[in-house]
């Protein structure tokens, strides 16, 4: 895998993503431009159907543009196989989702560990880092839970844990408070706020939650598929 370079962690140069359809093609991301730097939390707002989780998915390398260039820490996604972009994922993204992802039957501590053991870290490394994540997301006490013995605010935050947990450069966020009462989707967006400003990541988070324009640094409209105004 190539070396990092200097310059954002995460850049999209002109991509597009474009479908067939019976009426001609359909562009689901338009020529979609975009640059973040470590230290960021950009949210990337807009209505179902607006290209959000395609961006999203183009962005982490889950799907590939029809056009342009998306790049990880200066490393051109395009030019990566399969294999090679897994590999970039697993050591150099977290995700987040709306459903949670986990595995219900597991403890909160072993879903955490799931990341690391996948990058080969020893028991007790994996220990140790779950704890401390689980910690900084706010539920330490509850590491031995099972995840169906959780709320959904918990059940999240457990999310938030696993994706920080291997020590990612960035953290891609699909509607992460989708399924969240107003008040917990609030100390969701706080925490991935302070996770920003605390341990030297980004995140993009796509949402309908306007409600993200008070704590993400930067916020950007989508719609049919290109980016609108920023805030």
């Amino acid at each position: 895998m190539e070396a990092a370079v200097a310059g954002p962690l995460l850049e999209a140069r002109d991509i597009w993503r474009t479908y067939p359809s019976g009426e001609g093609e359909v562009h689901a991301v338009a020529g979609v431009t975009l640059a973040v730097a470590v230290g960021e939390f950009v949210a990337l707002t807009g209505r179902s159907g607006s290209g959000k989780t395609t961006m999203l998915n183009l962005l982490g390398g889950l799907d590939r543009p029809t056009a342009g260039q998306v790049y990880i820490d200066g490393v051109d996604l395009a030019r990566l196989g399969d294999r090679q972009i897994t590999r970039l994922r697993r050591e150099r993204l977290g995700f987040i989702f709306q459903s949670y992802g986990l595995i219900p039957t597991l403890s909160a501590l072993e879903n955490v560990e799931l990341p690391m053991h996948l990058r080969g870290w020893s028991w007790r490394q994996r220990q140790e880092r779950a704890i401390e994540t689980l910690k900084l997301v706010g539920i330490g006490a509850r590491v031995s839970h099972r995840v169906y013995e959780l709320s959904g605010g918990e059940q999240q935050r457990v999310a938030i844990a696993r994706a920080l947990s291997a020590q990612p450069g960035l953290i891609l966020a699909d509607e992460p408070t989708g399924s969240l009462d107003t008040a917990t989707a609030a100390s969701i967006w706080q925490l991935l706020l302070e996770i920003v400003r605390s341990s030297n990541v980004a995140v993009v988070a796509v949402t309908h939650d306007l409600s993200v324009r008070d704590y993400a640094t930067r916020t950007i409209s989508m719609q049919d598929g290109r980016l609108e105004a920023a805030s």
